[in-house]
C-alpha cells in the first residue's frame, strides 16, 4: 500500500498502459482520477477497476489543448482536493513515410503527445509543489533512438524526455521530482492495430525488436509506480528505459 492517501491522476487511463497504471495504483491504495477522451472505454475501465477499488473515478477530456488540460486538473482537484502524482500516459503513434506526413497529422500528434504532457504538467505543478509530489510521463525508446516511418512520434517523445530533464532541474528545490519512462515494444490494442504503410523496408523494422521480445502493459505500469514511489526518492530527471534491451543493442 505504497500510495495510500495519495491522489494520482492518470491520463489515457481507459486502455493499455494507462489502464494498467490506474489499476496498479488503485491496488496499492491510491485515489485515482483517470482521464481519457474515449467515453465508452472509460466506462468499461471504471467498471473493471470498481471491482478492485472504489477510489477510482474518470473524467472525459481531449488533452490536445491547454484549456482542456487546465480543466482536467481542476476537475481532479474538485474530486479529491489534492494532487500527489501526475502520470502523463496519453499519446498515440501513426506510421507513415516521412514524405507523406501531412501538416494536420503532424500538428495533431504534437498537440497530444507533447502538448498534453506539457500543459497537464503546467496545470498540475502548483498542486504538486504544495504536496511535494512528482510527475511520471510516458516517453518511449523512440525518444532515445530512431524508429523508421515514425518521425513525428520520435520527435514528440524525444521532446518529452528533454522536457522531463528541464522540469526536474527547475523544480528540484521545490521538492517535485519529474521523471519519464521509455517503453519498448508493448502489446496494447493500439499497437496491435497499427497500420504499416506500403513499400516499407522490413529490415528496418527488425532492428526495433527488443532482445527480450514484446511486453505486456503491466510491465510498464510497474516501472511507473517505481518512479512515483518513495523508493525512487533520489531519482529525478531520468528517462528510465523499460524496453527489453532495445536500447542496449
Amino acid at each position: 500500500m505504497r500510495f495510500e492517501k495519495k491522489t494520482v491522476v492518470v491520463t489515457g487511463a481507459a486502455s493499455g498502459i494507462g489502464l494498467e497504471t490506474a489499476r496498479a495504483f488503485a491496488a496499492e491504495g491510491a485515489q485515482v482520477v483517470g482521464i481519457d477522451l474515449d467515453v465508452a472505454g472509460a466506462e468499461r475501465a471504471k467498471e473493471s477497476l470498481a471491482k478492485l477499488s472504489a477510489q477510482v473515478q474518470f473524467e472525459i477530456a481531449d488533452l490536445s489543448t491547454a484549456a482542456a488540460c487546465r480543466q482536467a486538473i481542476a476537475a481532479a482537484i474538485d474530486l479529491r482536493g489534492q494532487l500527489d502524482i501526475l502520470c502523463n500516459v496519453a499519446g498515440f503513434s501513426q506510421l507513415a513515410h516521412f514524405a507523406d506526413i501531412t501538416e494536420e497529422d503532424f500538428q495533431r500528434m504534437v498537440s497530444v503527445n507533447l502538448g498534453g504532457v506539457f500543459f497537464m504538467t503546467q496545470a498540475a505543478m502548483p498542486h504538486l509543489v504544495r504536496s511535494r509530489g512528482n510527475v511520471v510521463s510516458v516517453a518511449s525508446v523512440a525518444g532515445l533512438t530512431g524508429n523508421p516511418y515514425n518521425a513525428t512520434y520520435c520527435a514528440t517523445k524525444g521532446a518529452v524526455v528533454n522536457l522531463t530533464r528541464a522540469l526536474a532541474v527547475e523544480y528540484s528545490k521545490q521538492g517535485v521530482r519529474v521523471n519519464c519512462i521509455c517503453p519498448g515494444s508493448v502489446l496494447t490494442d493500439a499497437t496491435k492495430a497499427t497500420q504499416v504503410p506500403d513499400d516499407t523496408d522490413p529490415d528496418l523494422f527488425r532492428v526495433m525488436m527488443p532482445p527480450l521480445g514484446n511486453c505486456e502493459p503491466e510491465a510498464i505500469a510497474q516501472g511507473i509506480l517505481y518512479l512515483a514511489s518513495d523508493a525512487a526518492s533520489y531519482v529525478t530527471g531520468t528517462a528510465l528505459a523499460v524496453d527489453g534491451g532495445r536500447t542496449a543493442v
